[in-house]
C-alpha cells in the first residue's frame, strides 16, 4: 500500500483506468475486469465525469455510473477507492464554485455513494480565480462529500500557485497530481513538476502509464493491432522506442512477467509516484498489468531503463 501526499489515504501501488468502461468496454465486460482486479488486491479505480462523452449515444459519466453498479453489485464499496475528475465534461464545464458543487453532486449520483474519495480538477481553468475553485473544492472536503483533492494536467507554476493559496487561506490543498509521465514522455514532467512535488510532499499518479499502450510491447515494426490507440502508440515506435522495447523484453524475461508491468515497475519506482494508472478493456489485458503489484525491479534494472529512455 502507499499513502497519497500528506492524506491518510492508502491505496494500492497499481491503479485501475476507467476510461474504457462505457467506451470500449461494455458493462459485462468492465465488470469482469473490475472483479479479476479486486480479486488481485487492487483497490483503486479512476475515472472521471467525462467519461466516454465522446462515444456516439453516450453523454458523459458512462465509466462512473458502471463503476457504481459494480460497487452495488457487489457490495465492496468500504473496500474500493475511488478517484473521479470534474470540470471537462462539456455539460459541466471548468472550475467554477457553482460548476463544481453540481458536478460533485452527479459523481456521488452516479458512483451510487455518499462520498469520493480522491476528487480531481481535470485540468487547469484560468478563466477561474483559484481562491474561487478552492474554497469550493475545500467545501466539498468540509462536508464529508470528498477526502482528498487532486490536479490533473497543472503546469508547475499554476500548482504552486494553488498551493500557496490554500496555505494563506487555510484551505485544503491537493494532496495529488495526475500528469502525463511514462517511460516515453520524460522530459517535462521530471524538469518542472518533479521537483515541486517532492518538496511539498504531492503524490504522482501519471496517466498514460503505457503510453497509449506502446509499453505493452504489442505495436512493433508490422505489427498490426487493432485498437483506437493504435496510431498514437506507434507513433513512439522510432529508434529510442526500439531501443526501449529491447531492454523491456529483456527485464521482463529475467522476471517471468509480461513487458507491461515492468513499464509500469519502472514508473512506480520513480521519485514521487504512489500508482501509476493503467487500463484495461479485458481481464486477458489486465493479466499483463497485474504482476507490477509484486515486481521489484533491480537498482540496476531500473537506471538501464532510465538510460535507454533518456
Amino acid at each position: 500500500m502507499t499513502t497519497l501526499g500528506s492524506s491518510d489515504l492508502d491505496v494500492s501501488p497499481l491503479c485501475l483506468g476507467g476510461n474504457v468502461f462505457g467506451w470500449t468496454a461494455d458493462e459485462a465486460e468492465s465488470f469482469a475486469v473490475l472483479d479479476a482486479f479486486a480479486e488481485a488486491g487492487g483497490d483503486f479505480v479512476d475515472t472521471a465525469d467525462s467519461y466516454f462523452w465522446r462515444k456516439p449515444g453516450n453523454s458523459g459519466g458512462e465509466s462512473e455510473t458502471i463503476i457504481g453498479n459494480w460497487m452495488a453489485a457487489r457490495g465492496n464499496r468500504d473496500r474500493m477507492v475511488v478517484a473521479t475528475k470534474v470540470g471537462n465534461l462539456p455539460s459541466r464545464p471548468g472550475l467554477s464554485a457553482a460548476n463544481i458543487a453540481a458536478a460533485a453532486e452527479d459523481c456521488l449520483r452516479r458512483l451510487r455513494t455518499d462520498h469520493i474519495d480522491l476528487l480531481y480538477a481535470h485540468s487547469d481553468d484560468e478563466s477561474v480565480a483559484q481562491e474561487e475553485t478552492l474554497d469550493a473544492f475545500d467545501t466539498l472536503v468540509k462536508a464529508g462529500k470528498v477526502r482528498v483533492l487532486g490536479a490533473s494536467n497543472f503546469t508547475a507554476e499554476r500548482l504552486r500557485s494553488a498551493l500557496e493559496i490554500s496555505a494563506r487561506d487555510g484551505l485544503a490543498r491537493y494532496e495529488v497530481l495526475q500528469p502525463h509521465y511514462n517511460l516515453m514522455e520524460r522530459a517535462d514532467f521530471e524538469a518542472s513538476l518533479a521537483p515541486l512535488l517532492q518538496a511539498e510532499n504531492i503524490s504522482c499518479l501519471p496517466y498514460y502509464a503505457l503510453a497509449k499502450g506502446f509499453l505493452t510491447g504489442k505495436y512493433r515494426d508490422g505489427a498490426d493491432v487493432d485498437s483506437v490507440r493504435a496510431e498514437g502508440a506507434m507513433a513512439y515506435l522510432d529508434d529510442r522506442g526500439r531501443r526501449v522495447l529491447t531492454v523491456l523484453d529483456e527485464i521482463a524475461a529475467g522476471h517471468g512477467v509480461p513487458v507491461a508491468s515492468v513499464a509500469l515497475g519502472w514508473l512506480a519506482a520513480q521519485p514521487t509516484v504512489a500508482a501509476p494508472i493503467a487500463s484495461a478493456r479485458t481481464t486477458a489485458q489486465l493479466a499483463e498489468l497485474l504482476p507490477m503489484l509484486d515486481l521489484k525491479l533491480t537498482d540496476d534494472e531500473i537506471r538501464l531503463l532510465s538510460h535507454v529512455s533518456a
